[in-house]
């Protein structure tokens, strides 16, 4: 067995991931404070074909230096947009035909090994601050609140860690 060079992984070229077609997957941060958990997300998006990443209130946009040293160059192949009212962001996605999931501990949160969803349904994903996590009035409009099992003594997973677990078990789900 040997490890693989950069050459030999047959990856598309920026032109060609434009335009091949997404997984019905959209990344919606919301208030994230760390550019390089939003560099990370690009990276996780491009590597997982999603179809974009909605950046919302205060979360920092390309082009910036500390984005870019995560992403590495992620944010020329992935779509993305900002948004300042991400409630409306949300609604809109919403008239679009989206469902609407936030990744969040709730009362009645679904564990991520227990959801299902149909391959043909565009989904959004929330991810929140990293104190605050999803706000209640996203909460509110949201068609499923999905929770990622833990079992250790903290009550959280990194947000750049969390997106890339919740859109991995997504697509292999999706895959069956």
């Amino acid at each position: 067995m040997k490890k693989l060079l950069n050459e030999e992984l047959d990856r598309l070229t920026v032109e060609e991931i434009k335009n091949i077609e997404k997984n019905p997957l959209t990344i919606v941060l919301d208030n994230i404070r760390s550019m390089h958990n939003v560099g990370s997300a690009f990276r996780t998006a491009d590597a997982f074909l999603c179809e974009k990443i909605l950046l919302c209130g205060i979360t920092a946009r390309p082009p910036h230096r500390e984005i870019h040293k995560t992403a590495l160059g992620a944010t020329e192949t992935v779509d993305w947009e900002y948004h300042e009212n991400t409630v409306n962001a949300i609604n809109e996605l919403k008239s679009k035909g989206y469902k609407i999931a936030s990744i969040e501990q709730a009362d009645e949160s679904i564990s991520l090994d227990k959801f299902q969803f149909t391959s043909n349904e565009k989904l959004a994903l929330i991810f929140g601050n990293e104190i605050k996590g999803v706000s209640e009035s996203l909460i509110d409009i949201s068609d499923f609140v999905i929770e990622i099992p833990q079992y250790g003594t903290k009550h959280s997973i990194n947000i750049s860690v969390s997106i890339g677990i919740v859109i991995w078990d997504l697509l292999f789900k999706m895959q069956r």
